[in-house]
């Protein structure tokens, strides 16, 4: 008899044997940081009771290859709220199944997750923004034309990124800056021309990342705070090349900053 593979299923049994190895019956928030964030999280995590787990010791997840993504996972109890953290995300470019790139987030919601901070590294495509500024994203475009749904799975997209997530973080930090997200395939950086089309038509940030998880998270009930760290003007901005060392330095020299904004928001749920 042929079986036809389950992601949801394998999901399931991840978060089972996440919870089971933590002790914890289920966890409240999940954090996802991607890239040059890794730092952030030793000052979340700060003076928690941590434990820190390898993704792949769990069915489904695969070490990521993209450097600057750490490839572990971290529970922790801070204030009321049960924490997974996980450090690093699998991307489309790496060449694996889409359904890899949602896993952590479906993992999250089947071990009760109920809300998750998506956050990404992204060039910034607004005049007047500036490398290691944080930024609330509002909204997204899809221009890999994919999705991680398989069959007749109609999400509702309307307020994607929490209006009332997104609220308390202008009341944490007033004046916060907020805008539309384009996911582009990668690996490779856009061109000055494609950043001009996307300045055209209202994005003010662009990644390789995050809409996926996005919609899978939206599809499990999951509220979603997406948070941009801008760590390069994109393309044509600047005149200047890009490149993903400036990507990994950039969150080194905002992670305290990064990490006490994110230990701000889970300590105001």
């Amino acid at each position: 008899m042929s079986t036809t593979f389950d992601p949801y299923e394998q999901a399931s049994q991840a978060a089972a044997q996440i919870l089971d190895k933590s002790g914890y019956e289920a966890v409240d928030l999940a954090i996802v940081l991607g890239s040059g964030w890794k730092p952030a999280a030793d000052t979340l995590l700060r003076g928690a009771d941590v434990q820190e787990f390898p993704m792949a010791e769990f069915p489904g997840f695969l070490p990521p290859t993209a450097e600057g993504h750490g490839g572990t996972l971290r529970l922790a109890t801070i204030g009321s709220q049960r924490v997974l953290v996980l450090l690093g995300r699998t991307h489309p470019y790496e060449g694996h199944e889409l359904w890899r790139s949602v896993h952590a987030v479906r993992t999250a919601a089947a071990a009760g997750a109920k809300r998750v901070v998506l956050t990404n590294a992204a060039g910034g495509l607004i005049d007047g923004m500036c490398v290691g500024e944080a930024v609330l994203i509002s909204d997204h475009i899809n221009f890999t034309a994919k999705t991680p749904l398989v069959g007749a799975r109609f999400v509702n997209l309307v307020d994607a990124y929490s209006p009332e997530l997104r609220g308390t973080m202008t009341q944490l930090r007033p004046g916060m800056r907020q805008a539309v997200y384009a996911m582009m395939p990668g690996p490779q950086y856009e061109t000055p021309a494609e950043i001009h089309m996307l300045r055209t038509l209202g994005a003010g940030l662009v990644g390789m990342s995050t809409v996926y998880e996005t919609i899978a998270s939206r599809e499990a009930g999951m509220d979603v705070l997406g948070i941009s760290l801008v760590t390069n003007l994109a393309a044509g901005m600047t005149g200047e090349a890009l490149n993903h060392e400036e990507v990994l330095q950039a969150g080194k020299d905002a992670a305290e900053d990064m990490g006490g904004l994110l230990a701000q928001l889970v300590a105001s749920l």
